[in-house]
């Protein structure tokens, strides 16, 4: 027995209350469509009835992100900005960013959450560490989705933001139509091969690379997890072996690192291409250091995941597909925004 009255599903459904008498006692046959019609205005009337409840509540989602400062400022700004467009809600954000949280620190983190958490909004290495913690979140009804970079083993309700191989795809066909020489040394630079999402960028970049213009060479160079002082030393390790490198592709940060290692070797980069539009990157865009950036908009991945969390708890209708990736954008200093 539904645990609305006659009358609401009545109202609900528009259909007579001798009609839903009829259809919910079993007396008497009613059409396969008008039971659907019954169905779905109860199906609504416990999703407005939940979201009744909901509003009443202050419903905390954890960010929790494994990033430089710099990229910390942008996920704090954009996912704030966006709390707005779900007013309905009282949502309040806990951000855990950090760059130099090591994994037990975000097993710590995450474990928390499982007592005080409505939703968990994740970026981290793709460790197998982390999977028993998030399965376990997601048992305890407590969903999580992962941002800009995935853990696709784990059971984590989805994946948002953009597609990381195409990204690396677009910036070859970049770099393959601006090098101004006919043969290249270009320096892909990830700050760790644990984050898959920066794994898929290089991976898509290399792969590219090959097929528009495969005289260049490219090699891969890892570490520094985006901080100036450690991408900078693994650089100018790689230019002391290398110093015919003239082209970089980094897919994380560490920028003003990569520069001043070029520099005081002495080195002329004929093309920079990198990613996400922050504050450090803007200026360096500004003063001609950077070619082009590869961003997406975090405010549309804010939307996604406030979205996901609130259709898993049944706050709002679920749609019938999830949103797609993030669109790709190509940024240069003439069509940044202020």
């Amino acid at each position: 027995m539904p645990k609305f009255t006659l009358k609401q599903i009545a109202a609900q459904s528009g259909l007579s209350l001798a009609t839903i008498d009829r259809a919910l006692h079993n007396r008497g046959k009613v059409h396969p469509q008008t039971q659907h019609r019954i169905q779905q205005a109860i199906a609504d009337l416990e999703l407005l009835q939940k979201a009744g409840l909901a509003k009443g509540r202050t419903l905390y989602f954890d960010v929790i992100m494994h990033t430089p400062d710099r990229f910390r400022e942008l996920v704090r700004e954009a996912f704030s900005s966006q709390i707005a467009g779900f007013s309905s809600f009282k949502i309040q954000l806990r951000f855990h960013c950090s760059e130099n949280m090591t994994i037990d620190e975000i097993n710590t983190v995450l474990k928390k959450c499982a007592v005080h958490s409505h939703g968990v909004i994740l970026k981290a290495t793709n460790s197998e560490q982390l999977i028993p913690t998030i399965d376990a979140l997601m048992k305890q009804r407590v969903p999580l989705v992962t941002v800009m970079s995935d853990i696709p083993s784990s059971a984590r309700l989805r994946y948002i933001g953009m597609e990381n191989v195409d990204a690396g795809k677009a910036a070859a066909f970049l770099m393959a139509k601006w090098l101004r020489v006919e043969k290249s040394h270009i320096m892909a630079i990830t700050g760790s091969k644990e984050f898959i999402g920066e794994q898929e960028r290089i991976e898509g970049f290399v792969a590219a690379m090959q097929q528009f213009a495969p005289q260049h060479r490219v090699s891969v160079v890892a570490g520094g997890f985006g901080l100036d002082h450690l991408t900078y030393q693994s650089v100018t390790d790689f230019l002391t072996s290398h110093p015919e490198t003239d082209a970089v592709y980094t897919v994380g940060g560490g920028n003003a690192g990569i520069l001043r290692a070029f520099e005081e070797q002495r080195i002329l980069i004929n093309t920079f291409i990198g990613h996400d539009l922050d504050r450090e990157n803007r200026a360096l865009m500004q003063a001609g250091k950077i070619d082009a950036l590869i961003e997406h908009n975090l405010q549309l991945d804010a939307q996604h995941a406030f979205k996901a969390l609130l259709e898993f708890h049944g706050f709002i209708p679920k749609t019938e597909s999830a949103a797609p990736y993030s669109k790709i954008n190509i940024i240069t200093r003439y069509n940044m925004t202020t």
